[in-house]
């Protein structure tokens, strides 16, 4: 553990399992440094096991198989300074364990299914993303692993997604509304009644008129812009690669909406792209294209969910820098 912060920033992760939240964790460890961050999961909240969960039919998804009073007490204590004794949901044995001591830190990630759905949560968050997968490529995907990895049928994979869809669409689906970025992965515009999924196109919803937060875009700030980059300066295989920018309404909100669709073949050449990008929040010219280098074999590298996953943490840094500008003042001065 590093210092003790004099001021904790709060950063919510939500979405559905297998949505990507683990990758994008290591991305944030990559950008803040291990020690910096710590990330609590908020299956730790869970009010019912296991066997108590099969016994009522009530999912993991439901609000009511979740202690969101203990939930809120405890995220505000640490965004407040103070340590608490948080439980632990056992994965392996679906039960509650012995709770941990969890000290403040300069940054503190919640993750999970609900970050964004309990109001007074939400209201302790100084920046939320949401990670969207889309149900056409969600399934692909899952059937993909559950039927190569796990030797589960398709019409068993199909019956799981099914029995989740109803409290996936009434209790996580809507947190979407309240994000200050939601990254989306959709099925590719490129290839025709495309089934395989590996090509996909890629949005990054960003929320206009948050305090402090400036939206990347891509050229021309406010303008609609489409653009093919493929050329000289960016190899690009088939299907090609199109990206897209320009204002948007989601939820009733306005928004600015960068989008990737296709993959990239060479992901030294997306500095190409990261020089027509304003509003990085990165410290240097290639910064973006660095981090994303740095792991290249991490999920999504290839295409625009890493881009813009790197894109959303620089801004999480941009956030915790303006927030603790103050304090890093004061200590000068001392």
């Amino acid at each position: 553990m590093t210092s003790k912060p004099d001021r904790v920033v709060m950063i919510g992760v939500a979405g559905d399992s297998g949505c990507g939240k683990s990758t994008f964790l290591r991305r944030l460890a990559d950008l803040f440094g291990e020690e910096f961050i710590t990330v609590i999961c908020l299956d730790d909240y869970h009010s019912l096991d296991r066997v108590q969960r099969k016994q009522t039919g009530i999912t993991a998804l439901n609000p009511k198989a979740n202690n969101f009073d203990l939930m809120y007490e405890q995220i505000r204590d640490l965004k407040n300074g103070k340590s608490i004794n948080k439980p632990i949901y056992n994965h392996e044995t679906g039960c509650l364990d012995a709770p941990e001591v969890v000290e403040p830190n300069h940054i503190v990630v919640i993750e999970g299914l609900h970050p964004l759905y309990d109001e007074r949560v939400r209201g302790l968050l100084d920046f939320s993303v949401y990670l969207d997968i889309s149900d056409e490529v969600k399934i692909a995907w899952k059937i993909q692993r559950d039927m190569s990895e796990r030797g589960h049928t398709y019409e068993d994979v199909l019956a799981a997604i099914n029995s989740r869809r109803p409290d996936f669409t009434a209790y996580i689906d809507p947190q979407k509304e309240f994000a200050d970025v939601v990254i989306q992965v959709l099925p590719t515009q490129l290839i025709k009644d495309d089934q395989e999924r590996k090509v996909l196109r890629v949005q990054m919803i960003q929320r206009d008129e948050v305090d402090g937060f400036e939206p990347s875009y891509l050229f021309d700030e406010g303008s609609t812009i489409d653009w093919i980059p493929c050329g000289r300066k960016l190899t690009c295989s088939y299907p090609g690669i199109r990206m897209h920018y320009g204002p948007d309404a989601y939820y009733g909100h306005s928004v600015s909406v960068l989008e990737v669709d296709g993959q990239f073949d060479r992901l030294e050449e997306v500095i190409y792209i990261e020089q027509h990008l304003s509003n990085t929040s990165a410290k240097y010219n290639g910064e973006l294209t660095e981090l994303l280098l740095k792991h290249r074999d991490y999920p999504g590298s290839t295409n625009g969910t890493g881009l813009f996953q790197v894109l959303t943490g620089l801004k999480m840094r941009a956030t915790y820098e303006r927030l603790t500008a103050g304090q890093a003042k004061i200590a000068a001065q001392v």
